[in-house]
Protein backbone atom coordinates (compact mmCIF):
# COMPACT_ATOMS: atom_id res chain seq x y z
CA UNK A 1 0.00 0.00 0.00
CA UNK A 2 3.10 2.35 0.97
CA UNK A 3 4.39 1.43 -2.43
CA UNK A 4 1.08 1.79 -4.19
CA UNK A 5 0.34 5.70 -2.47
CA UNK A 6 4.43 6.64 -3.68
CA UNK A 7 4.34 5.89 -6.76
CA UNK A 8 0.91 7.54 -6.96
CA UNK A 9 2.78 10.36 -5.30
CA UNK A 10 5.54 10.45 -8.03
CA UNK A 11 3.54 10.12 -11.05
CA UNK A 12 1.61 13.38 -9.76
CA UNK A 13 5.07 15.27 -8.92
CA UNK A 14 6.12 14.59 -12.40
CA UNK A 15 2.56 15.81 -13.98
CA UNK A 16 3.21 19.48 -11.98
CA UNK A 17 7.16 19.83 -12.16
CA UNK A 18 7.40 23.14 -14.19
CA UNK A 19 9.34 22.92 -17.16
CA UNK A 20 12.58 24.62 -18.00
CA UNK A 21 13.00 28.42 -18.21
CA UNK A 22 13.46 29.03 -21.69
CA UNK A 23 16.53 31.12 -21.42
CA UNK A 24 18.33 27.82 -19.42
CA UNK A 25 17.57 25.90 -22.81
CA UNK A 26 19.13 28.17 -24.35
CA UNK A 27 22.21 27.71 -22.76
CA UNK A 28 22.41 24.10 -22.65
CA UNK A 29 21.25 24.26 -26.27
CA UNK A 30 24.07 25.96 -27.05
CA UNK A 31 26.94 24.08 -24.93
CA UNK A 32 25.28 20.89 -26.61
CA UNK A 33 25.64 22.01 -30.24
CA UNK A 34 29.24 23.72 -30.03
CA UNK A 35 32.04 22.33 -31.86
CA UNK A 36 33.72 20.45 -28.21
CA UNK A 37 30.93 18.87 -26.97
CA UNK A 38 29.53 17.54 -30.53
CA UNK A 39 32.61 16.27 -31.70
CA UNK A 40 33.10 14.44 -28.19
CA UNK A 41 29.42 13.04 -29.00
CA UNK A 42 30.26 11.77 -32.02
CA UNK A 43 33.47 9.87 -31.41
CA UNK A 44 31.20 8.06 -28.10
CA UNK A 45 28.14 7.53 -30.38
CA UNK A 46 30.28 5.49 -33.44
CA UNK A 47 31.76 3.54 -30.92
CA UNK A 48 28.92 2.41 -29.19
CA UNK A 49 27.19 1.82 -32.86
CA UNK A 50 30.56 -0.88 -33.69
CA UNK A 51 29.65 -2.19 -30.81
CA UNK A 52 25.88 -2.46 -30.62
CA UNK A 53 26.52 -3.68 -34.37
CA UNK A 54 28.66 -6.91 -33.63
CA UNK A 55 25.56 -8.19 -31.35
CA UNK A 56 22.99 -8.35 -34.32
CA UNK A 57 23.51 -11.84 -36.59
CA UNK A 58 23.38 -10.84 -40.34
CA UNK A 59 21.28 -14.01 -40.85
CA UNK A 60 18.54 -12.65 -37.88
CA UNK A 61 18.28 -8.53 -40.17
CA UNK A 62 14.60 -7.90 -40.71
CA UNK A 63 13.58 -8.29 -44.66
CA UNK A 64 10.98 -5.46 -44.45
CA UNK A 65 11.08 -2.70 -41.62
CA UNK A 66 8.42 -0.35 -41.50
CA UNK A 67 8.97 2.90 -39.83
CA UNK A 68 5.87 5.47 -38.32
CA UNK A 69 8.02 8.77 -38.38
CA UNK A 70 6.26 10.18 -35.26
CA UNK A 71 7.40 13.63 -33.57
CA UNK A 72 8.23 16.08 -36.06
CA UNK A 73 5.87 18.63 -34.75
CA UNK A 74 6.80 18.15 -31.11
CA UNK A 75 10.44 18.17 -32.28
CA UNK A 76 10.12 21.98 -33.61
CA UNK A 77 8.38 22.82 -30.47
CA UNK A 78 10.48 21.57 -27.85
CA UNK A 79 13.19 23.03 -30.21
CA UNK A 80 11.43 26.48 -29.89
CA UNK A 81 10.29 26.83 -32.98
CA UNK A 82 7.04 28.80 -34.03
CA UNK A 83 6.64 26.91 -37.49
CA UNK A 84 6.56 23.38 -37.27
CA UNK A 85 7.08 22.64 -41.09
CA UNK A 86 10.79 23.11 -40.10
CA UNK A 87 10.10 19.99 -37.85
CA UNK A 88 8.65 18.43 -41.10
CA UNK A 89 11.68 19.45 -42.96
CA UNK A 90 13.92 18.43 -40.26
CA UNK A 91 12.11 14.78 -40.37
CA UNK A 92 12.78 14.62 -44.32
CA UNK A 93 16.33 15.24 -44.42
CA UNK A 94 16.35 12.06 -42.17
CA UNK A 95 15.31 9.84 -44.26
CA UNK A 96 18.09 9.47 -46.60
CA UNK A 97 20.00 8.72 -43.83
CA UNK A 98 17.77 6.12 -42.65
CA UNK A 99 17.65 4.72 -45.87
CA UNK A 100 21.90 3.84 -46.51
CA UNK A 101 21.76 2.06 -42.64
CA UNK A 102 19.01 -0.28 -43.78
CA UNK A 103 21.19 -0.96 -47.07
CA UNK A 104 24.28 -1.65 -45.34
CA UNK A 105 22.47 -3.72 -42.44
CA UNK A 106 20.86 -5.81 -45.53
CA UNK A 107 17.23 -4.56 -45.50
CA UNK A 108 15.42 -5.22 -48.48
CA UNK A 109 12.10 -2.98 -48.08
CA UNK A 110 11.50 -0.21 -46.01
CA UNK A 111 7.84 1.41 -45.78
CA UNK A 112 8.03 5.09 -44.08
CA UNK A 113 4.74 6.36 -42.95
CA UNK A 114 4.54 9.95 -44.39
CA UNK A 115 1.24 10.57 -44.27
CA UNK A 116 -2.18 8.95 -43.16
CA UNK A 117 -5.66 9.42 -44.10
CA UNK A 118 -6.68 11.65 -41.00
CA UNK A 119 -3.62 13.96 -41.78
CA UNK A 120 -5.72 14.76 -44.95
CA UNK A 121 -8.11 16.84 -42.40
CA UNK A 122 -5.85 19.29 -41.74
CA UNK A 123 -6.41 22.84 -42.16
CA UNK A 124 -4.98 23.67 -45.38
CA UNK A 125 -2.73 26.27 -43.64
CA UNK A 126 -1.17 23.21 -42.03
CA UNK A 127 -1.71 20.70 -44.66
CA UNK A 128 -0.01 22.33 -47.65
CA UNK A 129 3.61 22.80 -46.57
CA UNK A 130 3.60 19.61 -45.31
CA UNK A 131 2.52 18.00 -48.88
CA UNK A 132 5.02 20.37 -50.52
CA UNK A 133 7.59 18.45 -48.38
CA UNK A 134 6.10 15.27 -49.23
CA UNK A 135 6.42 16.11 -52.99
CA UNK A 136 10.12 17.21 -52.61
CA UNK A 137 11.21 14.58 -50.52
CA UNK A 138 9.92 11.48 -52.47
CA UNK A 139 11.35 13.83 -55.74
CA UNK A 140 14.49 13.70 -53.70
CA UNK A 141 14.54 9.89 -53.38
CA UNK A 142 13.72 9.13 -56.59
CA UNK A 143 16.55 11.62 -57.72
CA UNK A 144 19.31 9.72 -54.99
CA UNK A 145 18.48 6.32 -57.16
CA UNK A 146 15.86 4.79 -54.55
CA UNK A 147 13.46 2.15 -55.78
CA UNK A 148 10.14 4.57 -55.04
CA UNK A 149 6.72 2.71 -54.89
CA UNK A 150 3.61 5.10 -53.07
CA UNK A 151 1.90 2.89 -50.48
CA UNK A 152 -1.96 4.69 -50.36
CA UNK A 153 -4.80 5.95 -51.70
CA UNK A 154 -3.55 8.34 -54.40
CA UNK A 155 -7.54 9.31 -55.04
CA UNK A 156 -7.83 10.79 -51.89
CA UNK A 157 -4.76 13.54 -52.42
CA UNK A 158 -4.36 16.20 -54.65
CA UNK A 159 -3.76 16.22 -58.19
CA UNK A 160 -0.51 17.20 -57.80
CA UNK A 161 0.83 15.45 -55.09
CA UNK A 162 -0.63 12.44 -56.68
CA UNK A 163 1.15 13.10 -59.76
CA UNK A 164 4.49 13.40 -58.20
CA UNK A 165 3.84 10.21 -56.15
CA UNK A 166 3.02 8.16 -59.32
CA UNK A 167 5.79 9.28 -61.55
CA UNK A 168 8.32 8.82 -58.98
CA UNK A 169 7.07 5.29 -58.66
CA UNK A 170 6.93 4.58 -62.57
CA UNK A 171 10.29 6.16 -63.19
CA UNK A 172 12.62 3.79 -60.62
CA UNK A 173 10.32 1.01 -60.69
CA UNK A 174 13.05 -1.35 -62.39
CA UNK A 175 15.99 -0.23 -60.25
CA UNK A 176 17.40 -2.83 -58.28
CA UNK A 177 17.85 -2.79 -54.54
CA UNK A 178 16.12 -1.31 -51.58
CA UNK A 179 12.21 -0.84 -52.10
CA UNK A 180 11.33 2.48 -50.46
CA UNK A 181 7.66 2.45 -49.66
CA UNK A 182 6.50 5.70 -49.19
CA UNK A 183 3.18 5.66 -47.59
CA UNK A 184 1.12 9.03 -47.97
CA UNK A 185 -2.62 9.11 -47.76
CA UNK A 186 -2.13 5.85 -46.39
CA UNK A 187 -4.81 4.06 -43.42
CA UNK A 188 -4.78 0.26 -42.73
CA UNK A 189 -8.48 0.27 -43.23
CA UNK A 190 -8.64 2.00 -45.89
CA UNK A 191 -6.03 -0.32 -47.16
CA UNK A 192 -8.00 -3.54 -46.31
CA UNK A 193 -11.31 -1.94 -47.88
CA UNK A 194 -9.43 -0.79 -51.75
CA UNK A 195 -7.88 -4.60 -51.65
CA UNK A 196 -11.44 -6.27 -50.87
CA UNK A 197 -12.96 -3.69 -53.52
CA UNK A 198 -10.58 -4.50 -55.78
CA UNK A 199 -10.63 -8.25 -55.38
CA UNK A 200 -14.68 -7.94 -55.84
CA UNK A 201 -14.05 -6.11 -59.24
CA UNK A 202 -11.16 -8.34 -60.12
CA UNK A 203 -13.94 -11.07 -59.82
CA UNK A 204 -16.69 -9.46 -61.52
CA UNK A 205 -14.95 -9.32 -64.22
CA UNK A 206 -14.17 -13.02 -64.53
CA UNK A 207 -17.81 -13.67 -64.27
CA UNK A 208 -17.56 -15.06 -60.80
CA UNK A 209 -20.85 -14.69 -58.55
CA UNK A 210 -20.77 -13.54 -55.11
CA UNK A 211 -21.88 -16.94 -53.94
CA UNK A 212 -19.05 -18.62 -55.82
CA UNK A 213 -16.54 -16.06 -54.45
CA UNK A 214 -17.43 -16.49 -50.94
CA UNK A 215 -16.59 -20.35 -51.35
CA UNK A 216 -13.50 -19.55 -52.41
CA UNK A 217 -11.98 -16.66 -50.25
CA UNK A 218 -9.45 -16.83 -48.47
CA UNK A 219 -6.47 -14.35 -46.71
CA UNK A 220 -3.96 -14.83 -49.87
CA UNK A 221 -7.05 -13.32 -52.11
CA UNK A 222 -6.90 -10.18 -50.05
CA UNK A 223 -3.27 -10.57 -49.43
CA UNK A 224 -2.93 -10.12 -53.44
CA UNK A 225 -4.79 -6.76 -53.60
CA UNK A 226 -2.57 -4.76 -50.75
CA UNK A 227 -0.61 -2.17 -51.37
CA UNK A 228 2.00 -3.92 -50.94
CA UNK A 229 1.30 -6.86 -52.67
CA UNK A 230 4.38 -8.98 -54.10
CA UNK A 231 6.15 -7.78 -50.97
CA UNK A 232 7.53 -9.43 -47.67
CA UNK A 233 5.10 -8.36 -44.33
CA UNK A 234 7.16 -6.43 -42.30
CA UNK A 235 9.13 -8.31 -39.53
CA UNK A 236 9.70 -5.05 -37.57
CA UNK A 237 7.61 -1.81 -36.86
CA UNK A 238 9.76 1.09 -35.54
CA UNK A 239 7.61 3.99 -34.02
CA UNK A 240 9.68 7.00 -32.66
CA UNK A 241 8.37 9.86 -30.25
CA UNK A 242 7.86 7.23 -27.51
CA UNK A 243 3.85 6.55 -28.66
CA UNK A 244 3.50 2.81 -28.24
CA UNK A 245 0.15 2.32 -30.74
CA UNK A 246 0.09 1.27 -34.94
CA UNK A 247 -2.71 4.38 -35.40
CA UNK A 248 -3.32 1.63 -38.45
CA UNK A 249 -0.69 1.50 -39.51
CA UNK A 250 -0.09 -1.75 -42.23
CA UNK A 251 -2.69 -3.67 -39.73
CA UNK A 252 -3.49 -6.65 -42.16
CA UNK A 253 0.60 -7.09 -42.42
CA UNK A 254 1.84 -6.56 -39.28
CA UNK A 255 0.14 -9.22 -37.86
CA UNK A 256 2.85 -10.64 -36.52
CA UNK A 257 5.78 -8.45 -36.81
CA UNK A 258 8.02 -7.21 -33.57
CA UNK A 259 7.66 -3.90 -32.68
CA UNK A 260 9.90 -1.18 -31.38
CA UNK A 261 9.28 1.72 -30.10
CA UNK A 262 11.89 4.94 -29.71
CA UNK A 263 11.64 7.80 -26.96
CA UNK A 264 13.27 10.21 -29.29
CA UNK A 265 11.71 12.51 -31.63
CA UNK A 266 12.17 11.69 -35.52
CA UNK A 267 14.08 14.19 -36.79
CA UNK A 268 16.60 13.44 -33.73
CA UNK A 269 16.56 9.60 -34.63
CA UNK A 270 20.23 8.24 -35.10
CA UNK A 271 22.07 5.60 -36.44
CA UNK A 272 22.75 4.10 -32.89
CA UNK A 273 18.69 4.09 -32.13
CA UNK A 274 17.80 2.26 -35.93
CA UNK A 275 21.24 -0.50 -34.37
CA UNK A 276 19.02 -0.62 -31.24
CA UNK A 277 16.07 -1.62 -32.87
CA UNK A 278 17.72 -4.31 -35.24
CA UNK A 279 19.88 -5.36 -32.55
CA UNK A 280 16.18 -5.86 -30.30
CA UNK A 281 14.90 -7.80 -33.01
CA UNK A 282 17.79 -10.29 -33.22
CA UNK A 283 17.11 -11.17 -29.82
CA UNK A 284 13.46 -12.09 -30.04
CA UNK A 285 12.05 -15.61 -30.61
CA UNK A 286 9.44 -14.98 -33.42
CA UNK A 287 6.62 -17.48 -32.34
CA UNK A 288 4.34 -15.86 -35.10
CA UNK A 289 1.26 -16.10 -33.05
CA UNK A 290 1.63 -19.61 -31.29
Amino acid sequence: MADERRSRTTRAIRRHRPRRAPAEDGVIGAIRHSAPYTGLRDVVYRLYERRVERYIPNEVVPRHVGVILDGNRRWARAMGMDDVNRGHQRGADKISDLLHWSTEAGVEVVTLWLLSTDNLSRPAAELEPLLRIIENTVEGLAAEGWHVKPVGALDLLPDKTALVLKKAGEETSDRPGLIVNVAVGYGGRREIADAVRSLLLEQAGKGTSIEELAEILDVEHIAEHLYTRGQPDPDLVIRTSGEQRLSGFMLWQSAHSEFYFCEVHWPDFRKVDYLRALRSYAARHRRYGS
